[in-house]
C-alpha cells in the first residue's frame, strides 16, 4: 500500500526537491545515455509528481509517465497537460506495461519503496520487459548502507505557502538494519498556532549484487553500476547513490 504522504501530500513533497538543481546534476547522464541508445519514448516508473517526464518530452521524446498514486498523476496531468506524446497512467510496479520503450528510468528510490523483495522482482522484470531488444534502463535509489544505524539524518527543511496555507517540512532517514525509513513532518502554521502531521516511510535496503541476479533472470544485463551521476565507483560504504544501467 503506498504512504499516505504520496496520497495526501503530493504538492508538499513536490516542494522539498530543489528541482533545477537535482535536475541540473542528472541531465548530462541521461542525455549521454540516451544519445547512446537512440532514445525515442522512454517509460518513467514511478514518475512522482512529473519532473524527469517532462524533461524528456521537453528533449522531443515520447515519453509515459507511471505512478501508482492517483494524486501525482493529477498533478501532472494538472501541471503538464496530456497528449499523443505524453501520457500519464496510475499502474502499480507489479502491473505489466502491455507496450515497449527504447528506456525505462525508476528513479528517486521508488523502486526500494515497494513493500517486499517479491515485488522488487515483479518490478524488476516488468520493466526488462517493458524495453526493445537493446533497450536501456535506467535504476537509482539513496545508497541505504552508506547511513550509520541510528538516530535520524536531518536531510531537508523548507518553510512554503501552500494552496492550505504556510506549511514548514521537514524529511529525514535513518537505518534500523536491513530497513530504512523517511520520517516527512508537515506543520501547518496557523494563527492559532500549529498543526503536525508525521508519516514516516519504510523502505527496503537493496544491495547491487541481488539486482544485478534479478535483472539477469529476466533477460537483461548491468553494464554499468555506479555510486552517483558523475559515474562514479560505486562504494557500498560511501556512494551517496546506487545506480545501474541495465541493458537488453
Amino acid at each position: 500500500m503506498e504512504p499516505t504522504v504520496f496520497q495526501n501530500l503530493a504538492d508538499a513533497y513536490e516542494a522539498l526537491v530543489d528541482w533545477p538543481k537535482r535536475l541540473a546534476n542528472e541531465t548530462p547522464l541521461f542525455r549521454a545515455l540516451f544519445k547512446q541508445h537512440g532514445v525515442r519514448n522512454v517509460l518513467d516508473a514511478a514518475c512522482g509528481t512529473g519532473q524527469h517526464a517532462a524533461l524528456f518530452h521537453s528533449w522531443g521524446l515520447c515519453v509515459q509517465g507511471a505512478d501508482v498514486s492517483p494524486a501525482m498523476i493529477e498533478l501532472c496531468r494538472r501541471r503538464y497537460g496530456e497528449s499523443e506524446t505524453l501520457q500519464w497512467v496510475v499502474r502499480s510496479f507489479a502491473e505489466p506495461v502491455n507496450r515497449q520503450f527504447d528506456a525505462c528510468i525508476c528513479v528517486g528510490n521508488s523502486l526500494a519503496l515497494v513493500p517486499d523483495m517479491d515485488t522488487v522482482r515483479r518490478a524488476v522484470r516488468e520493466m526488462v520487459a517493458a524495453l526493445h531488444r537493446g533497450g536501456v534502463a535506467f535504476i537509482q535509489m539513496l545508497n541505504l548502507w552508506r547511513l550509520p544505524e541510528g538516530p535520524v539524518v536531518w536531510q531537508k527543511f523548507r518553510r512554503i505557502a501552500l494552496e492550505s496555507g504556510e506549511h514548514a517540512l521537514v524529511k529525514g532517514v535513518h537505518r534500523v538494519g536491513t530497513r530504512g525509513y523517511f520520517e516527512f513532518v508537515d506543520l501547518k502554521l496557523t494563527v492559532e498556532g500549529l498543526t503536525a502531521q508525521h508519516e514516516c516511510v519504510p523502505f527496503l535496503g537493496l544491495h547491487a549484487e541481488e539486482l544485478a541476479d534479478m535483472v539477469h533472470a529476466a533477460g537483461a544485463r548491468v553494464v554499468h553500476t555506479w555510486g552517483d551521476y558523475q559515474q562514479g565507483m560505486y562504494q557500498a560504504e560511501q556512494s551517496a547513490d546506487l545506480i545501474l544501467v541495465i541493458e537488453k
